[in-house]
């Protein structure tokens, strides 16, 4: 009889550990503990204020470890945060035409990044990259409908060994002043790969081919690299606005 306190046999445990600070960040963090430590020697009264922001810039940069759902047709989430728009639209001038998705309508599926979510973003499909396309624009509130076509953003279309296209689009926000991609047009991704960042609050867009079924509702929280965004041949959403 297999003993109550040890794990069946070839199974490991897992224990909790705090997030890894992503690279991208940790010039930043430094920089916050810098001035935080500076003012305990010039201006004492803001140390403790310097420090909170010091904690704060590196949770924003937190690059947690995610466990991706392998399957076939499935789209995972590239942003943690809220789901607040799915609906179809014309798709974005930089990605209409036969190298990219196409000419019709998609479904738009929009995931907004408040200042407390992880800003690492990773791709929704395996495969390879083929656009990576950086727009420069304005810094509206990334929750407005027009973000998508009027502020700073940065379009990517991966297509898998089907031949899938997907493309997806991260929109700088209000705050946020830098889009950052970790891939080129080339590279051979997996799902869940992290694939860029947005600092401090924004937006990602992905859009659905018809024959794939969004698997979130509106109001919905999701997890970059986890959680299933839509899949192929699955019941269609009801509500979405055409």
């Amino acid at each position: 009889m297999a003993s109550l306190d040890k794990p069946p046999v070839g199974t490991t445990t897992v224990k909790w550990r705090f997030p890894d600070i992503h690279p991208e960040g940790r010039k930043y963090v430094l920089i916050a503990a810098a001035v935080a430590l500076l003012s305990l020697f010039v201006w004492d009264f803001v140390t403790w204020p310097l420090v909170f922001l010091t904690v704060g810039v590196a949770a924003f940069f937190r690059d947690p470890v995610r466990v991706t759902p392998q399957g076939d047709g499935l789209i995972v989430s590239p942003a943690d945060g809220l789901v607040t728009m799915i609906e179809r639209v014309p798709l974005p001038p930089e990605l209409r035409g036969p190298g990219a998705l196409g000419e019709a309508p998609m479904v738009r599926v929009s995931v907004f990044m408040s200042m407390f979510d992880v800003h690492v973003n990773r791709t929704p499909i395996a495969g390879t990259v083929r656009h990576v396309i950086y727009i420069s624009g304005k810094f509206m509130n990334a929750d407005f409908d027009k973000a998508s076509d009027e502020n700073e953003r940065q379009h990517f279309v991966v297509e898998d060994r089907d031949g899938l296209r997907i493309g997806f689009t991260q929109i700088a926000g209000l705050v946020a002043r830098r889009i950052v991609a970790f891939a080129k047009a080339g590279d051979m991704v997996v799902a869940g790969q992290r694939i860029g960042l947005i600092r401090f609050g924004s937006r990602v867009d992905v859009f659905l081919p018809d024959d794939y079924a969004c698997d979130v509702v509106l109001g919905q929280r999701t997890i970059a690299g986890e959680t299933i965004l839509a899949r192929r041949g699955g019941t269609k959403a009801q509500g979405i606005a055409q």
